[in-house]
């Protein structure tokens, strides 16, 4: 897990950060000291850049202009799945930023998140993306679907779904079309044999899984020896708008990746900073953020409220809804005898001989 502390803590030398930290902590019984202006944000990875550069600097503005004071957050960024079973088991987040809502949902049976989370702005929502397929320069290998990474001799890379919300998109994205494809041809018997050999043959060319998203897009870009990465448009935009971009297609169908922000309410009480919180939670879903998501790579939540430059679209978007939901995915793909598990355990084997 990575914690970075916001900018005026970055600035602080050992000594004043040492009396910082004090003062914190000093109160009846060694009990850390209630702090209004201060913020514990959890999440995922593939945020890190456009929080920590973009979100959190104009919000503290806005924050300073109104109170005069100036807010201090702390940011830990880690894959999501791994995050959500962090604040789940005690780190104590204020406002929890997942992948998808399956995290969401753990943080729920923890008792961290009200089970109404959904009720809020654009259904609990904070950004949408796509998942696309990047590929090296030119194109060698000419990937332009899902089906091309079956091909023998294809390397590929995706993270592991046991840690990463980003891996688990990738594979539904993956396994989605081939079985919305079936379903179109027998709506109340799908034919999932040729899911399951798509899936089978793509796990079969994935090289490594990482623990995250953004570690696979990194190793893929070190390594000259794999052909293409399942990732977030976002992911590849943020790495053009850094200047080491990344050439990537939309597959003719894939799916919308839709990404939820809560409030994690015991930690607000515990820290007693509801009013930060709140306006902050707020901010999140504001036409100038929704702006700043934008510009980092994302996808609005509101259509036509934030200008969208000029991108490629994709002939067919999906979204997890129209695979079941979350529950149905994750006993049919992720449980014990789900089919991504089995499929995984199969190429391990096959790999051993």
């Amino acid at each position: 897990m990575e914690i970075r502390p916001s900018r005026p803590f970055a600035r602080l030398g050992l000594t004043a950060l040492a009396a910082v930290v004090s003062a914190l902590v000093v109160g009846c019984g060694g009990e850390p000291a209630r702090n209004g202006d201060s913020l514990k944000l959890g999440a995922y990875s593939v945020v890190r850049e456009v929080f920590h550069d973009g979100i959190i600097p104009a919000f503290s503005k806005h924050w300073e202009e109104k109170t005069g004071r100036k807010p201090t957050f702390q940011e830990s960024y880690n894959a999501s799945g791994a995050q959500a079973r962090s604040i789940a088991s005690g780190f104590d987040a204020d406002v929890a930023v997942l992948s998808h809502s399956g995290d969401m949902e753990l943080l729920v049976k923890a008792g961290k998140v009200d089970s109404n989370w959904k009720d809020g702005p654009n259904n609990g929502i904070l950004t949408h993306s796509l998942v696309v397929i990047g590929h090296r320069e030119g194109n060698p290998k000419g990937i332009q679907d899902w089906s091309d990474l079956a091909r023998p001799g294809v390397g590929v890379l995706y993270p592991d779904p046991k840690t990463s919300g980003g891996a688990r998109w990738n594979i539904n994205a993956i396994y989605g079309s081939a079985f919305l494809e079936a379903k179109a041809k027998d709506a109340a018997n799908p034919d999932l044999a040729a899911a399951r050999e798509l899936l089978g043959k793509v796990q079969a060319n994935v090289v490594n899984m990482d623990q995250s998203g953004r570690q696979s897009l990194a190793n893929f870009a070190r390594s000259r020896d794999v052909d293409a990465v399942v990732t977030y448009e976002n992911e590849v935009l943020l790495r053009a708008k850094e200047k080491d971009p990344i050439p990537y297609v939309i597959p003719p169908a894939t799916l919308l990746i839709e990404s939820p922000a809560a409030i994690v309410g015991p930690s607000v009480e515990k820290h007693g900073n509801r009013e930060l919180v709140e306006a902050f939670a707020e901010f999140l879903r504001s036409d100038e953020a929704q702006a700043i998501f934008v510009e980092y790579g994302f996808r609005p939540v509101k259509p036509g409220a934030t200008p969208l430059p000029d991108r490629p679209e994709p002939e067919k978007v999906f979204t997890i809804d129209d695979l079941g939901g979350w529950a149905t995915l994750e006993d049919e793909l992720y449980s014990t005898n789900g089919l991504w598990t089995t499929i995984a355990a199969e190429a391990v084997k096959n790999r051993g001989k």
